[in-house]
């Protein structure tokens, strides 16, 4: 109720309300002083409704600004990605070329020569049944 008025404070106000307006229209008045202060608590609540309004858009501004922000920052952590990914997919198709290179060159530094063709006529010679076949410890003594 109101502060600092007590039971005694109320009855007194009752008693000189009862006097002063008469028993009469006491009922009407009342009825009127409780319409008032029915009007006053509504002007209360759309009053501290409106404030609360105002401080929900604010937060709600807010909320906005900073879900803005992160799809920003969203968008610019999937570009990273997205620049990351490409970078790795360039890497590896050069070290796989680059890889391709070194092995054919291995390859081709590891096989032999082929055989010049004297060379050829020559080894041919030597492996021919008319050469005469190397003697052998035994056939010698």
């Amino acid at each position: 109720m109101l502060p600092g008025v007590g039971f005694s404070e109320l009855l007194v106000l009752a008693l000189a309300a009862l006097i002063i307006v008469g028993p009469k229209d006491l009922p009407l008045m009342m009825r009127k002083v409780g319409q008032m202060v029915g009007k006053g608590r509504a002007m209360a609540r759309e009053f501290q409704a409106a404030f609360e309004d105002i401080a929900r858009q604010s937060e709600l501004e807010e909320l906005r600004k900073e879900i803005e922000d992160l799809k920003r920052t969203n968008m610019m952590t999937e570009a990273q990605a997205d620049l990351a990914n490409m970078e790795g997919e360039i890497n590896s198709a050069v070290m796989k070329k680059t890889m391709a290179e070194e092995k054919a060159a291995a390859e081709a530094a590891a096989k032999p020569a082929a055989p010049a063709p004297e060379t050829a006529e020559a080894t041919a010679d030597t492996a021919s049944p008319e050469a005469p076949a190397p003697k052998s410890k035994d056939d010698a003594a």
